[in-house]
């Protein structure tokens, strides 16, 4: 746990989305529609999984690693993984999925198919009051939020005996615990579609100075398979202040630094990345920041 005495010198704050939201992230609806459908996708600082999750969960990417420096998060993001996947409900009617055809013209994705709806606190509560429902022929409707805290979450279901798609939520989705700028992680070796660093660049930049920053550049251009995706959201040069007061070491790196923000895209595309494609900002106060995308060529 981060604290004055070990403070978060990477960025990994505990507790860190309680100031931000926890569901249906802003940066996320700014990227394109389809994005993630049927990716593999690398988030990369991943903190509690929230990010993650929802890219699984909600985005129809077939494979999500989520990897971060602080084991304690990592920990923590599988348990909310659990979490989610507790508070799903059952697929759309077909009436829906049909009303959707009539609307839109088109028919649901592979993923529209496939995942689950997350519940809302509107919804009535099923089973007999006090009791877990009964899960032995088949996932009940739902599993009410008040269940998870009295008898605990619940287990993912094995792949093979409960027929679930290993592309699919929650099996779709893991943690590593690593320092990804320096160390390989063995699913580098597939590569990856989309790779998605939020809120990150300022703490790779700050430990590892101008040379750590670009070898993180180099590494998602390495890792993405051609016409790959990167998914960048840039801390703006102001807020390295704060930053670098948490540790010595930060300030003194912070010293040494030439870089800035808005040169990133100029040396993004030195290592043949696209022009960026500046998507929106998202998030509110300190964290409304710029959300960009590159694109391998």
């Amino acid at each position: 746990m981060a604290s004055r005495n070990n403070p978060p010198t990477h960025g990994n704050y505990h507790g860190y989305y309680n100031k931000r939201p926890s569901t249906s992230d802003q940066r996320l609806a700014l990227v394109p529609r389809g994005l993630f459908e049927g990716k593999r996708v690398l988030d990369v600082g991943c903190n509690e999984g929230i990010v993650t999750c929802e890219i699984g969960e909600t985005l129809g990417a077939i494979r999500v690693i989520g990897v971060d420096i602080d084991d304690t998060l990592v920990r923590a993001a599988w348990k909310h993984r659990r979490s989610v996947w507790t508070q799903q409900g059952p697929p759309p009617p077909i009436s829906s999925v049909h009303s959707t055809i009539e609307t839109n013209g088109t028919g649901s994705s592979p993923s529209d198919r496939r995942k689950r709806r997350r519940i809302s606190q509107s919804e009535p509560d099923v089973g007999d009051e006090g009791a877990a429902p009964d899960m032995s022929a088949g996932p009940a409707d739902y599993f009410p939020a008040s269940f998870e805290h009295m008898f605990g979450p619940l287990p993912i279901p094995d792949v093979a005996s409960h027929g679930n798609a290993a592309d699919s939520f929650p099996h779709n989705v893991s943690f590593r615990t690593a320092d990804w700028v320096n160390n390989e992680i063995p699913e580098d070796d597939e590569g990856y579609d989309v790779v998605v660093a939020f809120s990150i660049s300022k703490w790779i930049h700050l430990n590892g100075g101008d040379e750590g920053l670009l070898v993180f550049f180099r590494r998602v251009h390495d890792v993405l398979r051609p016409g790959g995706t990167f998914i960048l959201e840039p801390q703006e040069w102001e807020t390295y202040g704060k930053a670098k007061r948490m540790d010595p070491r930060l300030k003194a790196n912070a010293k040494t630094l030439k870089l800035r923000p808005d040169q990133f895209e100029t040396e993004l595309r030195k290592l043949g990345f696209g022009q960026g494609q500046h998507l929106g900002t998202a998030g509110e106060g300190g964290f409304r920041r710029s959300i960009d995308l590159y694109v391998k060529q």
